[in-house]
């Protein structure tokens, strides 16, 4: 790829033609194909759609787990100059319902389990409605007239993509080609790639991060993209990994902290004696090493990539990666920005931070504390043309002079490193006025192996209160000495959480109270807990 692309039409034809007869897309114990027969099933699309009546500019849905035809269906899409609506499978039924409507969309590619969600209403309004798995169509309007293809503009927008936010209903955020052709020209600075990567693709392709790295990227400089049909639960991705060899995955936190939760720092917490070596520095510092080791080849062998983002990594679980000289990289950005703003390769990732601002972007904090913690804003060649039919909500994210408001809380190190504090709309005030940031609180919290997960919020007398969904299999491996069941052991438990947290917050970031979080969270499709459906001052 040269820097002369602007466009994803232009990307897909270099591609097509420079890589032929290479592997470009494989479903993991599947068939695979190459980039010649990726072209061969676009076309064949692109023809289904122009019979249907769909024209330049008309939007198409994109409604499917992940599969070598998604790319196909978004790629088949935009090089005609219409606009792909790509939906994260997370949402509900009735959000489905709600996003193809609000999009205006005239075609659908969907899936079929997620078909099923989706009522008549929807279906029915559709001018054709085709299945990712094998193109064939469900459902076409009669009577409509040939569309119409158009070369698309780097300025045309080429994706809506709708968020699922933790505090709102889903905005559709419009991303030019420009915009996504820049991330991969950012992406290439950051960790260049070549024909010989192979990406296991684990995440939602419809996760902006996921489009644009793991998606985009691979897919303009020839390398290979492996799918599995399943949640990326260990168990799958054991096997999976073991066989396909990735050199190349993009992850959420989520996955990692389990792993090392689960895996490494239960080994090293179950029996005395190994407990009270992993307490010792030195000694702890080499059992991650030889744990990183392993781990290393439980990848595959030739993973040299494993970029985390979407959500602040766990600080236990990122000293175990520095440590074990695994070659993790954290990145940083939002789906309004197509979404990377910062990021660091592996050999420069530092504790705590998501690295410096990317090539391109220009990134400062407004309105600091006497701490320099204020608002990350940023000036991005990427950054979004604005929320689809939402001109105010639109408004409310720029600066007067243009600058993108993040709604993160950030401090910038005088070399230009970022650390992420958390939400501008999360942070609280004590009542001394200091700032506390929920995230950091939860991060320790969820550092326990028996914390599944953890939400802090104030109660109606500003009291600090978390909310902790606890793993009872973990709790009846570390609490098997006390005497009486777990559930009657609680309140001691819930004590001891409280006090390891204290120990480690400043005194005005100290939680008053431990409750137990018996259900599931609410969870946002993007796996980020619904705060304010546990406000404890509603």
């Amino acid at each position: 790829m040269n820097s002369t692309m602007k466009t994803l039409a232009q990307i897909y034809h270099h591609s097509i033609e420079h890589y032929a007869d290479r592997v470009s897309h494989a479903m993991y114990e599947r068939d695979s194909i190459t980039f010649r027969q990726f072209g061969e099933s676009v076309a064949q699309l692109q023809q289904m759609l122009l019979e249907a009546g769909l024209t330049a500019g008309d939007r198409v849905a994109l409604l499917s787990s992940s599969m070598p035809t998604w790319p196909v269906c978004y790629f088949a899409v935009v090089e005609m100059g219409m606009v792909v609506v790509p939906i994260l499978p997370g949402f509900s039924g009735e959000e489905f319902d709600q996003i193809i409507r609000h999009s205006e969309a005239k075609g659908l590619l969907v899936s079929d389990k997620l078909f099923s969600k989706l009522s008549r209403e929807t279906i029915e309004a559709q001018n054709i409605v085709i299945r990712t798995k094998n193109l064939g169509i469900i459902h076409q309007k009669e009577g409509a007239q040939k569309g119409e293809r158009r070369e698309p503009r780097p300025e045309d927008t080429a994706a809506i993509v709708y968020t699922s936010g933790t505090t709102s209903m889903p905005k559709g955020v419009m991303l030019s080609h420009e915009a996504l052709a820049e991330q991969i020209a950012i992406a290439y600075d950051v960790f260049p790639i070549s024909t010989d990567d192979v990406f296991l693709s684990i995440l939602p392709l419809s996760h902006a991060y996921e489009c644009s790295i793991g998606m985009l990227y691979p897919f303009a400089y020839g390398a290979t993209v492996h799918y599995i049909d399943r949640p990326p639960t260990p168990a799958t991705l054991l096997p999976a990994m073991r066989d396909i060899r990735p050199t190349m995955m993009l992850s959420v936190p989520l996955i990692m902290d389990k792993l090392y939760k689960n895996r490494v720092l239960a080994r090293f917490t179950s029996n005395a004696f190994v407990k009270w070596l992993y307490g010792m520095g030195w000694s702890r510092r080499r059992l991650h090493r030889i744990a990183g080791s392993k781990l290393y080849k439980v990848f595959g062998g030739r993973i040299r990539f494993f970029g985390i983002g979407g959500a602040k990594l766990d600080s236990q679980t990122e000293q175990f990666l520095l440590d074990a000289r695994f070659p993790y990289a954290v990145g940083y950005g939002l789906t309004e920005t197509a979404p990377l703003l910062a990021g660091a390769a592996p050999d420069k990732v530092r504790l705590g931070t998501t690295g410096p601002a990317v090539k391109g972007v220009t990134l400062k904090v407004v309105d600091a504390d006497e701490n320099g913690d204020g608002e990350l804003v940023a000036l991005s060649p990427c950054v979004m043309q604005g929320y689809y039919k939402n001109p105010e909500k639109t408004r409310e994210v720029f600066t007067d002079d243009g600058w993108f408001r993040t709604g993160d809380l950030a401090n910038i190190a005088p070399d230009g490193w970022i650390s992420i504090k958390g939400r501008l709309g999360s942070m609280l005030v004590s009542s001394g006025g200091e700032n506390i940031y929920p995230e950091e609180i939860e991060s320790i919290l969820n550092s326990l192996v028996y914390v599944s997960d953890s939400l802090v919020t104030e109660d109606h007398k500003g009291k600090l209160v978390a909310l902790v969904r606890f793993n009872y299999d973990e709790l009846e491996r570390n609490f098997h000495n006390m005497r009486g069941n777990i559930a009657m052991r609680m309140e001691e438990i819930r004590r001891e959480a409280m006090a390891y947290v204290n120990a480690r917050v400043a005194s005005f970031s100290r939680l008053s109270e431990v409750k137990e979080q018996t259900e599931e969270f609410e969870k946002t499709p993007s796996m980020k807990i619904k705060r304010f459906k546990y406000s404890r001052k509603r």
